[in-house]
This record gives C-alpha cells, structure tokens and sequence, in this order.
C-alpha cells in the first residue's frame, strides 16, 4: 500500500500544472463582433456572447434590442493566465473599439453598444484605469 501511495505521488509530480483559466468581460459594441475579434487571440479559451450591467434578469435580443433593459451587449472571455495576461487583454480590447464614441460602435448605435470593462477584483480595476490612462496619454485618439 505504502508503494502504491509513492507511486501515485510520483506520477502527480511528473504532471504538468494545469493552466490557470481566468474570465474577462468586455463591452464593445456588437457583441458577435468583438467575440470574434477576442476569439482571434492566442490563449483565448473561449468567449461566450451575453448581457451585463442592465437591471432585467435574463433578457432576451429582443428586450435588449428594443432599449430600456440597462444592457450592454458584452462578452466573457475565459483566458489561460500562463499565455495571455489580463494586461494583453486591455490592449487588444482597446485596439477593436473606438473610445471616443459613446453609446456605439461603428455601424451600431444604440446604449446596448457602448464599451466598457467590467473588471471583477480590485487588480484588474487598477490595470483597466491604467490602460485607459496610458490610451488618453498616448494621443492616438
């Protein structure tokens, strides 16, 4: 028994660690094409299409469509930590939207299509702030 458990030890310590899968979520106008966009990415999981910041539980295209529901069209990209950094994120975030717009994003307009970063812990709300900063400093807009 005492083999065994030595053995099984040994093979644990032979495996590689497993990736550390983190969530980002983003607004950026359709929520199709900046999915596709984020999809793109190397280290990218997968990115899955939804709603976020509105104030109607599990609505619908439609209810979003029409307005009133709060929602931004968003996405929630699940990414592996070891290959693509929260802070790779900002910028390829920022490099497919254009901040200077609100409430759209090229050929849609509307509130459901206005960008934003929807960080979920007090580092990414730090690196979001800053990355908005160093886009404002850096006088591409």
């Amino acid at each position: 028994m005492k083999r065994l458990f030595l053995l099984c030890a040994l093979l644990m310590a032979a495996l590689p660690a497993s990736a550390e899968t983190k969530t980002a979520i983003f607004a950026g106008g359709c929520f199709w094409c900046i999915e596709a966009d984020f999809e793109k990415l190397d280290g990218v999981i997968a990115v899955e299409s939804g709603y976020t910041a509105g104030h109607l539980a599990n609505p619908t295209y439609q209810q979003v469509s029409a307005g009133g529901t709060g929602h931004a069209e968003a996405v929630r990209v699940s990414y592996d930590a070891a290959k693509v950094s929260y802070g790779k994120l900002l910028d390829y975030f920022w490099r497919h939207i254009d901040p200077t717009v609100k409430n759209r994003q090229f050929c849609d307009s509307g509130s459901q299509y206005r960008s934003g970063i929807y960080f979920q812990n007090r580092d990414e709300e730090k690196l979001a702030r800053a990355s908005r900063t160093a886009l404002e400093k850096s006088g591409r807009f």
